[in-house]
């Protein structure tokens, strides 16, 4: 997502948030028993994993918490946040061992909404969720709000800090576009390109379930239905069920057995 603002108003609302981000501070230390009791608290997918898969779950989200910073601006980041914006990230890659986020260093949390200026003030204030360019490279501000409301039992098929991962993972290849070229296999992706389109227009015409949002571009589709695909895997697969083999052979290339 681009900004408004020109290049001066970039350079010194970069400057005044990394004066900001130095004057807090950050704390990363959460024992593995927190972890745990927090995943399964809050976290569907984790609790869907069998208990091999939730230890290396486990591992996974205390790695990301040592590499990546989680800030806040303006509110308290508490320890479940810390947790679930790690499950966020962690849920999308789960089927790749070896993946690594190169593209973020710090994950700042606002208490709500905010606009393209970064601000939580004034007008245009309907941002839950930013992957950071320009000056603001390597950095994502995620709404804290709406990152516990997505990891709420019994919420809907949204979820705030996956959708904002997804875009990292799509961007990992240089290109946001809706194609994560370093997941998905070679021969599923002119099949995938043209199921967007394709559901896009069953979106426009009210005949599908899948958030308006998605038919913004191809990058937005993908981050849209990941979002579903993750939260109500059941559901998608009963609605859309060519959809779901697709992500599944993006996401899920080798089974993830739950329990």
């Amino acid at each position: 997502m681009e900004t408004i603002l020109g290049i001066t108003g970039i350079a010194i609302m970069a400057f005044l948030l990394s004066l900001a981000f130095r004057k807090r501070k950050v704390v990363t230390g959460l024992s593995l028993d927190t972890v745990k009791g927090l995943l399964k608290e809050h976290v569907a997918f984790y609790r869907r994993l069998d208990e091999n898969h939730q230890v290396a779950f486990e591992a996974r989200v205390m790695r990301f918490l040592e590499r990546v910073h989680i800030t806040g601006v303006n509110t308290t980041v508490e320890d479940v946040d810390r947790v679930l914006v790690a499950a966020g990230a962690i849920i999308p890659i789960f089927a790749f061992p070896d993946w690594e986020y190169r593209n973020i260093h710090e994950v700042v949390l606002y208490p709500g909404s905010f606009n393209e200026e970064y601000s939580q003030d004034g007008n245009g204030r309907n941002i839950l969720g930013m992957v950071g360019t320009g000056p603001m490279q390597n950095q994502m501000i995620l709404s804290q709000e709406n990152v516990r409301q997505g990891f709420r039992a019994g919420s809907d098929k949204h979820n705030t800090a996956i959708h904002e991962f997804v875009h990292l993972v799509d961007k990992s290849d240089g290109a946001t576009d809706g194609l994560p070229e370093a997941l998905i296999p070679h021969q599923y992706a002119k099949p995938w390109l043209r199921r967007i389109h394709e559901e896009m227009q069953l979106i426009k015409q009210g005949r599908s379930d899948i958030n308006y949002y998605g038919t913004t571009n191809e990058a937005e589709f993908l981050a849209v239905v990941s979002e579903y695909f993750f939260e109500k895997p059941a559901e998608m697969e009963q609605r859309h069920p060519e959809l779901y083999a697709l992500l599944k052979s993006i996401f899920m290339p080798a089974s993830v057995e739950e329990k």
